[in-house]
């Protein structure tokens, strides 16, 4: 038979003390789950919504670290970590992680899992707020058009990594320049000495990715993009398929998809990292990544780096783990998750580091340059000095094909994640979404392949870098930072706290409660004005953006800003009353709004806003 679930919710007339636990009942086969709720008022309302379930717990836990573990992991965290003090960096780094990163990873998903709904209609919990909720989920539509396309590379290069020889081993290709020099170990003497290695443009490796996948040197700038490539179009059609079809089925499908997108980078990571340290120099190159530079800790720079590095890679904000969490069963133990997930995600960061750093120990050795010649970040990094190094192993075909996989398993899921925010927000929110899933997924998916045009362009890695520092730049900063407010004052950490005690039995600790309240708000705060004042002029190597595509870029990151206070006024207006039973409506929760009338509203006591 079909097994209906019903969420049957009765409030008895005095007030439970426990937490009454989960019956089930097989009634006539079908599965009745009787909830006990207390609530203060007394209020009885039922959620009678059929949602599904992740199939296993281990599907959520994969999901989220599948997409907190990025990219970014790989290809930032270690050169900060190298470039501001090594293990000295990891003090505001684990701090940050402690008062901030934890506490907000924590929150969003006990905001997820009792309120069963996406980023947007999460906010019946204060309704005023709900513009945050479009916000961030703007955010992460935005961030789809350019990171699928770092997918797409990926793609690209495991289909040119299927040769004998790899593409970027030797000069005398299509694409090189009469300038392409294999570099050879002469003490660096090749090299005039104002650049450093990994700024060379003229290795075999530097030339394929820039004239060879990315055709740069046919733009002039941001102004004159020309078509799109199309071995690069081909590749972001697969990415969108792979996207599609793991995402159609809702977390029955992606939850499987998982399984080999969150471990694969696992086990290639692992085989890398013995592969690495068993090359001569590696030791040069570990020892650099670790040194402690205990002075480097006066550098405001370096709390700068470590709070957003912190924020970004555990991915609080982008609507995805209030998605992922609405998913749970009522009484999962999000706490141990928050704590298990975000400490894997960090811990995969400083592993990476190794696997990054003995390779570039290997090379500066080979070349005869020091460690920071060839120490770099970001698309360089994984698309030009690492694939070099691999491509001078014995075997440089095999390595290069698992390096590729890694790269396109840790992108693949973050994108999911994104995707996910996406399509659980707005289904939740315009039920007519909801009854056509697949096809709204198939829009959405479509939709970010579009746009993504642009970033495939010979031009296209200006847009990218653009959207890159504009579109989740301080914009998603500005969310989070809305959406900690709106929880921990407007809401009342107290009663955030009920809830928690509701689904798990127990309370937060005092901990988490004061760095809801007072803690996150701060960290984020000072981390978005940091980002205001020290935002400069783009520029991408010695290319400096136009002033116009800065007003571009400002634009894009206030185009989601702009709906928190826009949705703020419509809802103020939209509500009945006076001024006053106006704003009590835009605060209060959608289920007590019948307390307004009585004038019983509780954000209108200094009680509510002193409460911890």
């Amino acid at each position: 038979g079909r097994r209906e679930k019903m969420n049957i919710q009765v409030v008895p007339e005095h007030k439970l003390s426990s937490v009454a636990p989960l019956k089930q009942c097989n009634v006539e086969k079908k599965e009745v789950e009787l909830i006990l709720v207390k609530d203060q008022n007394g209020v009885q309302y039922t959620r009678g919504d059929e949602r599904e379930t992740w199939g296993k717990k281990i599907d959520f836990l994969l999901s989220v670290i599948g997409f907190a573990v990025d990219l970014a992991n790989v290809w930032r965290f270690p050169f900060l970590c190298y470039k501001n003090g090594g293990g000295a960096f990891l003090i505001p780094y684990i701090l940050f992680l402690l008062i901030a990163g934890m506490p907000l990873f924590y929150m969003e998903l006990a905001l997820g899992q009792y309120n069963r709904e996406g980023a947007a209609t999460v906010w019946k919990i204060c309704p005023v707020f709900k513009g945050v909720g479009y916000t961030v989920i703007l955010i992460a539509f935005y961030v789809g058009f350019y990171y699928n396309v770092i997918i797409a590379w990926s793609i690209h290069y495991l289909f040119a990594s299927m040769t004998n020889e790899l593409p970027w081993l030797h000069c005398g290709n299509p694409w090189n320049t009469p300038n392409c020099t294999v570099p050879q170990p002469m003490n660096g003497s090749f090299l005039d000495n104002r650049t450093s290695y990994a700024k060379n443009k003229n290795t075999p490796a530097a030339e394929y990715y820039e004239r060879g996948v990315l055709h740069l040197h046919e733009s002039r700038g941001i102004g004159d993009l020309g078509p799109p490539r199309w071995e690069l179009s081909l590749c972001l059609v697969a990415v969108v398929f792979i996207l599609y079809f793991s995402l159609w089925k809702g977390v029955k499908s992606s939850g499987k998809v998982v399984y080999i997108t969150a471990t694969m980078p696992y086990i290639v990571l692992f085989v890398l990292l013995i592969r690495g340290i068993t090359l001569p120099g590696a030791m040069d190159g570990i020892r650099a990544y670790l040194h402690i530079d205990l002075k480097m800790l006066n550098n405001p720079k370096v709390w700068i780096d470590a709070a957003t590095q912190i924020f970004y890679s555990l991915g609080a904000g982008f609507g995805v783990l209030i998605a992922f969490a609405s998913y749970n069963k009522f009484d999962n133990n999000c706490y141990r998750d928050a704590l298990l997930t975000s400490t894997i995600n960090c811990v995969t960061s400083f592993v990476s580091g190794f696997a990054i750093f003995s390779v570039l120990g290997y090379m500066a050795q080979k070349h005869g340059v020091r460690i920071e010649d060839v120490a770099t970040e970001g698309p360089g990094l994984v698309f030009i000095i690492y694939p070099e190094a691999i491509s001078t192993l014995p075997g440089s075909t095999f390595w290069a094909i698992v390096f590729f996989i890694m790269l396109l398993t840790l992108g693949i899921d973050s994108s999911m994640g994104g995707m996910e925010a996406v399509i659980t927000g707005l289904a939740d929110d315009f039920k007519i979404l909801k009854k056509h899933r697949k096809l709204f997924t198939f829009a959405t998916a479509f939709g970010t392949f579009l746009f993504a045009l642009l970033c495939i362009t010979n031009g296209g890695i200006y847009v990218l870098t653009l959207l890159d520092s504009y579109a989740a730049g301080t914009s998603i900063l500005f969310g989070v930072l809305i959406e900690a407010i709106g929880v921990s004052w407007f809401y009342g950490v107290d009663r955030f706290s009920e809830d928690i005690e509701r689904m798990m039995g127990f309370k937060p600790g005092l901990y988490w409660r004061l760095c809801w309240k007072f803690v996150s708000p701060t960290f984020l705060l000072v981390v978005v004005i940091a980002s205001i004042v020290t935002s400069t002029g783009l520029t991408l190597d010695d290319y400096v953006f136009p002033p116009w595509s800065n007003v571009v870029g400002w634009g894009v990151a206030l185009s989601s800003m702009l709906f928190v206070p826009v949705y703020a006024v419509y809802k103020f207006f939209s509500m009945p009353g006076t001024f006053k039973e106006r704003i009590a409506y835009c605060v209060t929760p959608e289920h007590e709004h019948h307390l307004v009338k009585e004038g019983n509203i509780r954000q209108f006591t200094l009680k509510h806003w002193l409460a911890i």
